[in-house]
């Protein structure tokens, strides 16, 4: 998933909570679904980055060279300035786009 097209903001924003609980009906229950999701995100940027960073390892154990690659500083940078996980997670969210599913009203039908 290209996270850069998100339209989640970059920094903290404020939401209301009412507006957050809609879907749930408990503050709660909508915060933890967001927890959950944002450790997916999380989660999965970290093994894009590990994958790109992991074409320049070097495997040399020599100390005393040093190697600055521009690319791999370009592609630090674009993940640097990523917006959070938990923002990507709170926009996802608002817009519908995360699935969730309680099985304990599952049962009740």
């Amino acid at each position: 998933m290209d996270y850069k097209k998100s339209k989640a903001p970059v920094n903290t924003v404020t939401r209301n909570i009412m507006d957050l609980s809609q879907d749930t009906g408990n503050i709660y229950e909508s915060v933890a679904i967001i927890a959950k999701r944002a450790n997916q995100i999380s989660v999965e940027i970290k093994q894009d980055l590990s994958k790109k960073l992991a074409e320049f390892a070097s495997y040399n154990d020599s100390l005393e060279e040093v190697f600055e690659n521009r690319e791999q500083i370009e592609i630090s940078r674009y993940y640097e300035k990523l917006p959070k996980a938990s923002l990507l997670a709170t926009q996802e969210f608002i817009e519908g786009n995360v699935y969730y599913r309680d099985p304990s009203k599952d049962n009740q039908n």
